[in-house]
């Protein structure tokens, strides 16, 4: 277990050293006043603690995308260690913390408000649309997720299951962010943490051998290699963990309720180094629990035996019965709380983005009917298919985001690089996957790889262009 406990510290050092250095290229300063301060309402800008904004916040992103993702992940063997690790500390993080920052920096703002100020209204445009298709999809993953788990442990009808979810994810949505959201979504945050933990804990004291990263097992382990390149397809498949775009679209929840900028590197750098650790733990579980990777591929290959079933064998196996109904308690109402924040996130896009007032519950529902009907109509297309699509929109979101982030450094003539960098390689994944992709372009690798290296390329030299003619910016947009 020499991998995983290096990878486990590497991740907590991730946030003590790196985070520390993000925090102080951003310039966080105590003194400002937040948008939770200045503009609280009582629904959407309600001041609270920061313990309580941070198990909120891990809540919110972590979802089904920290296990599901990483038992999906670990097919291609301990190489998934290290993009979990280096792609949590200095993308995924990075991306989680400006996201939040800059929300609170403009009023709480959503991100494609942000994301049109630095790069362009057309820009804004595409973020406003595809922000809202990416939130609904996350809400009907992480609908039909829980309710497969559900279906499996109860043997309830699982369109009544779907159906008990919506009427939740609509009364989540509607009422005031300290009414439930606030009251109960910090103590499942904490049962996913310690779900988490009893797992590792299993791991460590029960015999298991995680695979090492050792010569022989840094390729690609998975039963298909030539169907299922390790590259892009590892860094799509593992997003929450490692870096998603999803993350941008919860942030300004809790950038509402943030009374101090200095909280930002806990609630925000903080929760995403948490996930990367959940993420860790589960791929580790994956890959140990059958007895080894190959033998988790043989077993997902059987009819129904998808990662929710994973889920349920390796909790109720190790944790026994208490501790398996903590842990299927934790990775069922984990994606519920998810769905609904996801939902909620989508309701205020909206209204930004037509300066709709949501004070009164009446203009709420006038906005979030529409969105549930589509969520509903899409809960009847298969799981798998919606799941690849989520995917690339999540890291083609989180791309667009490191660079408005990568911008703004430049607006405040700070260095960008520790921005950039990441940007441009996650523009060579997103790119060359869709280019790849069965769901996409379907082209041979020989033309996708370089294409996809070629317009990374070719956005940072935009970028470059563009941020050398804002050597001595305007903003245009005052900052709270």
């Amino acid at each position: 277990m020499i991998t995983f406990f290096i990878c486990i510290v590497a991740l907590i050092l991730g946030y003590v050293v790196y985070g520390k250095f993000v925090e102080n290229k951003f310039g966080a300063d105590p003194e400002k006043t937040t948008p939770a301060i200045a503009q609280e309402d009582g629904v959407d800008f309600v001041p609270m603690g920061w313990k309580k904004i941070f198990l909120i916040q891990f809540l919110n992103i972590a979802g089904l995308g920290p296990i599901f993702g990483a038992i999906a992940g670990a097919l291609w063997g301990p190489v998934a260690f290290i993009w979990i690790v280096f792609g949590c500390i200095f993308a995924g993080a990075v991306h989680d913390y400006f996201s939040g920052m800059l929300s609170v920096r403009h009023g709480g703002a959503s991100i494609p408000e942000v994301v049109g100020k630095y790069l362009g209204p057309a820009f804004k445009n595409f973020m406003r649309v595809f922000s809202v298709i990416l939130l609904v999809l996350v809400g009907v993953v992480f609908i039909k997720g829980p309710a497969s788990i559900l279906n499996g442990l109860t043997g309830f009808n699982i369109s009544i299951l779907i159906g008990a979810i919506f009427l939740y994810y609509l009364i989540a949505t509607l009422v005031p962010i300290d009414k439930l959201i606030g009251k109960v979504y910090p103590f499942f945050g904490l049962c996913l943490l310690i779900m988490a933990v009893g797992i590792a804990g299993a791991l460590i004291f029960g015999g298991f051998h995680i695979p090492e990263l050792i010569p022989a097992n840094i390729g690609n382990l998975h039963s298909s290699p030539d169907k299922y390149p390790i590259y892009p397809l590892l860094f799509i498949t593992i997003a929450c963990g490692a870096i998603s775009g999803f993350h941008a679209t919860q942030s300004p929840l809790m950038a509402r309720c943030m009374t101090n900028e200095k909280q930002g590197r806990k609630i925000f750098y903080g929760t995403m180094i948490a996930e990367g650790v959940v993420a860790m733990i589960w791929a580790a579980a994956a890959m140990t629990f059958f007895g080894g990777v190959r033998e988790l591929g043989e077993t997902m290959a059987q009819p129904g035996h998808n990662a929710a079933w994973v889920v349920n064998e390796i909790c109720n196996s190790l944790l026994g019965k208490v501790g398996g109904f903590l842990a299927i308690f934790g990775v069922v109402a984990a994606p519920i709380t998810s769905g609904d924040t996801a939902f909620r996130s989508a309701r205020l896009t909206i209204a930004d983005s037509l300066n709709f007032s949501q004070k009164s519950i009446a203009k709420r529902l006038i906005v979030t009917i529409p969105l549930f009907v589509v969520g509903f109509l899409l809960t009847q297309v298969n799981f798998a298919i919606i799941w690849r699509y989520f995917g690339w929109a999540n890291q083609t979101l989180a791309t667009v985001v490191l660079w408005t982030a990568a911008m703004y450094m430049v607006t405040k003539a700070r260095s960008h690089w520790f921005i950039s960098l990441p940007a441009t390689f996650m523009t060579a994944v997103v790119v060359t996957y869709i280019l790849i992709a069965p769901e996409g372009f379907s082209l041979s690798q020989e033309i996708a790889y370089p294409l996809g290296i070629v317009t990374a390329l070719s956005s940072l030299a935009v970028f470059l262009y563009t941020a050398y003619k804002k050597a001595s910016p305007k903003l245009t947009l005052q900052e709270q």
